[in-house]
């Protein structure tokens, strides 16, 4: 795969909350859904702050077939993937951005095209009184929340001895609290309601750690302990808490890594295939997105709750990179 064909496979970012409402037995059985999300940018940008709220009657099929929903976003390219295929569903999408209007406009267009409605709101995860302001929001406009997916994650990479503190309380403050933000807003909501789907998206890197990224592996190995703290807190109530780690993507986010400028792999992208077992990179409409839509699935994982379930291609398994 060269740069190009890289590119072609990467989207804009974008983070859904989703009310739903579905037909069953020939009755509607209402059910909210949010999912909030912060694209990925460059050195300071966002790289996803989901917060998916999904139908927990959706079919086996992972199939969700919604009426409203919200979506934040910036640059992150399973983001686009997640909005689109609610809104296939059906699935209106209210777009939450911190950086780009435009970007946040232009997937409401591709939402709005396919036929539902769509509108766009600002916010930042990391701060905690802006997130309780925008769930207040999405509650008001949108009906209570069902499922929660955080997927915040910001780099400012480097060696720890070099690392400065505002590079490792910044992406703390994005990944790990700000996930934390996320699901505190929408605790008592789900309390009240019995009910619910968290899912956290971490990272490969929070479970084995990544030289020159302590801050990013702290990060999201913290959103790995988040999620089982969660879990145990709020299985009593029929709510659902997991994390999702995923590998190495074909995405805007790992080209510099995987590429060099002329488009030819680095040295770094075949130690990588070598030590996926699956011998490739992810597939973020099919691999990510199926895993998300599984456990966002009453049915099929109605019993799944303080996991960490690795979208790798079996990289975590392996120790030889």
């Amino acid at each position: 795969m060269d740069l190009a064909d890289l590119r072609e496979q990467i989207h804009d970012g974008c983070s859904v909350a989703v009310q739903v409402e579905r037909r069953i037995r020939g009755q509607r059985d209402p059910a909210r859904v949010w999912m909030g999300l912060r694209g990925f940018g460059h050195d300071d940008a966002v790289m996803a702050d989901y917060v998916l709220l999904n139908d927990p009657t959706a079919d086996t099929d992972g199939a969700v077939n919604c009426t409203m929903a919200l979506v934040d976003f910036m640059r992150y390219f399973t983001g686009r993937a997640i909005a689109l295929r609610l809104a296939e569903d059906g699935a209106n999408v209210a777009v939450i951005y911190a950086g780009s209007a435009d970007k946040a406009e232009a997937v409401v267009n591709e939402i709005t095209a396919l036929g539902v409605n769509a509108k766009a709101y600002r916010c930042n995860v990391a701060d905690s009184a802006a997130v309780n302001e925008t769930v207040k929001a999405v509650t008001n406009d949108l009906g209570k929340i069902d499922i929660l997916v955080n997927n915040a994650g910001i780099t400012r990479d480097g060696l720890m001895l070099r690392m400065k503190d505002e590079d490792f309380d910044a992406v703390l403050d994005t990944n790990l609290k700000g996930a934390f933000n996320m699901i505190r807003a929408c605790y008592s909501g789900f309390i009240r309601k019995k009910s619910g789907r968290i899912i956290n998206i971490s990272s490969v890197s929070g479970i084995m750690g990544n030289a020159g990224q302590a801050n990013y592996s702290a990060s999201k190995a913290g959103v790995i302990g988040l999620t089982k703290s969660v879990a145990r807190e709020l299985a009593a109530k029929g709510i659902t808490c997991n994390a999702i780690a995923p590998g190495f993507f074909a995405s805007e986010q790992n080209a510099r890594l995987l590429y060099n400028e002329d488009g030819t792999p680095t040295a770094r992208t075949e130690k990588i295939l070598a030590a996926t077992p699956m011998g490739r990179f992810g597939d973020s409409e099919k691999d990510l997105v199926g895993a998300l839509l599984f456990l966002l699935n009453n049915e099929a994982a109605g019993f799944i709750t303080g996991i960490c379930l690795p979208i790798d291609g079996g990289f975590s398994a392996y120790s030889g990179v």
